[in-house]
């Protein structure tokens, strides 16, 4: 397997497992992985919100754990990397709002790199107007924005384990999804697995 360079894009309260998790899972199977933020430099940290499913009508939010940046913004150079991921959580409502992240979210599509975005990160997506004539899922509130973006929202029926991959893209509703949305995004990067 040949090692990968692969960018996490993070902001304030990133949902915590939606970045924990892959990031954990990414470096244990020999992947570099790069950790940004902007406004953010090496050795600063975002803070991460705990989302969790407990019968309300939408998720519940809790503060989680701080979690590391290890490269500056300002110091990526897109190509240098084989492939994106995006948490969800509340980062993605502001992060989008950001020309610069647009542009290199545009990147990852315009080279068809592969790309894993969780819960809220297709709110970036959006915005970037990279899902047009594509399927996507997502968490469940964010249908009516992945449809007007062009996209078809690949209903998952409320179900948090929901996983969908489309072409460069593999989409899921929720951390409950993070098995299946890595063992996609894994097999997109050609990485194997031994079981």
């Amino acid at each position: 397997m040949a090692e990968k360079n692969v960018l996490m894009l993070v902001g304030d309260f990133v949902e915590d497992y939606e970045a924990m998790v892959p990031f954990q899972i990414l470096l244990m199977v020999g992947h570099r992985v790069a950790t940004v933020c902007p406004g953010k430099a090496p050795g600063d940290k975002v803070k991460t919100a705990v989302h969790d499913f407990e019968g309300d009508q939408t998720y519940s939010e809790k503060r989680g754990h701080d979690f590391a940046i290890t490269h500056g913004f300002d110091q990526i150079v897109a190509s240098d990397f084989d492939a994106l991921v995006i948490p969800g959580g509340r980062a993605p409502e502001y992060l989008r709002l950001n020309e610069d992240v647009l542009a290199l979210v545009r990147h990852f599509f315009e080279k068809n790199k592969p790309v894993a975005a969780i819960c809220h990160g297709p709110q970036i997506l959006t915005a970037a107007g990279v899902l047009k004539a594509r399927e996507c899922t997502a968490y469940f509130a964010l249908k009516p924005e992945v449809e007007a973006a062009g996209s078809s929202f690949v209903d998952p029926e409320n179900d948090a384990g929901f996983v969908h991959r489309e072409g460069n893209l593999v989409s899921a509703v929720a951390w409950p999804a993070h098995p299946a949305w890595m063992r996609e995004f894994l097999s997109m990067l050609g990485t194997e697995i031994l079981t």
